[in-house]
């Protein structure tokens, strides 16, 4: 017959449960019985806050503001990424032009090299 501590804590928290279900049930019932006449201990516009009107209203225009916000910043961004692809875009021009001048400077050098060698070797055959 001896029980553990466990099972009397557990066996008396269930028991306080069940006693403040009670109370809770006798507390709900003296409510109804006082309410039953034609007045009520609160009156439902002091039990319930008004939800609907303005918070909502709220929520709606900071929800728009957010979003005007939010579409001024993609705006801007795609601004800039814009801008930064034309800027890529004349810098690879600038870039294509310059190699384009150098390839006619190698090709003329090529062909200046080609002739020294060529009147290096007539010089040279003229010498034997």
């Amino acid at each position: 017959m001896n029980r553990s501590s466990q099972d009397t804590g557990s066996r008396g928290i269930h028991e306080d449960r069940k006693l403040y279900v009670v109370d809770s049930i006798n507390d709900l019932n003296k409510l109804n019985l006082c309410s039953t006449g034609s007045q009520h201990l609160f009156p439902l516009e002091e039990k319930m806050p008004d939800v609907g009107t303005n918070s909502g209203n709220e929520s709606h225009s900071l929800f728009f503001v957010g979003l005007i916000i939010v579409l001024i910043v993609s705006l801007a961004l795609v601004s800039f990424v814009i801008f930064l692809i034309v800027q890529t875009g004349n810098k690879m021009d600038d870039v294509s032009r310059r190699l384009i001048a150098e390839g006619k400077d190698i090709d003329d050098l090529k062909k200046i090299n080609s002739m020294i060698v060529k009147r290096l070797n007539q010089l040279d055959s003229e010498q034997n």
